[in-house]
């Protein structure tokens, strides 16, 4: 039985549901509220799709290049650390990511599904969290609810992107996610230290 708490804190940190708002808002700002759900909706479905694939195939892939989980979760880790202080230090998320912002078509897919919703963090999270030998068939399907409800708070927030911009603002928007960057990096490290731990047998 896991953690289904830390695990949704876990997905909501590498996620950032409340991060996604600025974006959302500033790729949708010149479509009416009926183009703003299908985007909405599209972006959402296209990032479940993307993270339920690296939950079911991403550790058969790191299998076949023999590469060992534990050297992942290393270089996973390293790389979720990175990401963290610059959410920290750096742009945050909204600052970030609306940079990326270059054209209308396709805005569901970029930057909203990719990489603002379904980001590296995201997908190396979900291929850490389901590792076939700490977690069985059916932690791992919790782990996959924990993440699929995580990705439904992004799509009522989404939803509701005009009302609660309103309320915190493009500043509060990246307060919160230099705090989830704080909390991201201390997930780092700790990956980093399991796999230090696994890949030496201590």
């Amino acid at each position: 039985m896991i953690d289904l708490i830390s695990t949704f804190i876990f997905f909501f940190a590498v996620i950032d549901p409340i991060g996604t708002v600025p974006v959302f808002i500033a790729v949708t700002r010149q479509y009416d509220e009926k183009e703003k759900r299908r985007i909405a909706l599209k972006a959402t479905f296209v990032s479940a799709m993307i993270l339920l694939f690296f939950i079911v195939a991403g550790e058969p892939v790191l299998t076949a290049i023999d590469i060992p989980l534990s050297a992942f979760q290393i270089a996973g880790g390293i790389v979720l650390f990175l990401f963290a202080l610059t959410m920290i230090f750096g742009d945050s998320k909204p600052d970030q990511e609306v940079k990326l912002v270059k054209s209308v078509a396709e805005t569901a897919i970029f930057p909203l599904a990719v990489p603002s919703i379904a980001s590296p963090g995201a997908m190396l999270a979900a291929v850490l969290l389901t590792e076939n030998n700490q977690f069985n068939l059916w932690e791992q399907t919790q782990t996959a609810a924990m993440m699929l409800s995580v990705l439904l708070v992004v799509l009522l927030l989404m939803l509701a992107a005009s009302w609660i911009y309103r309320f915190i603002g493009n500043s509060g928007a990246s307060i919160i996610s230099r705090v989830m960057g704080l909390i991201l990096a201390s997930v780092a490290t700790a990956s980093v230290l399991a796999g230090i731990k696994q890949y030496f047998g201590l």
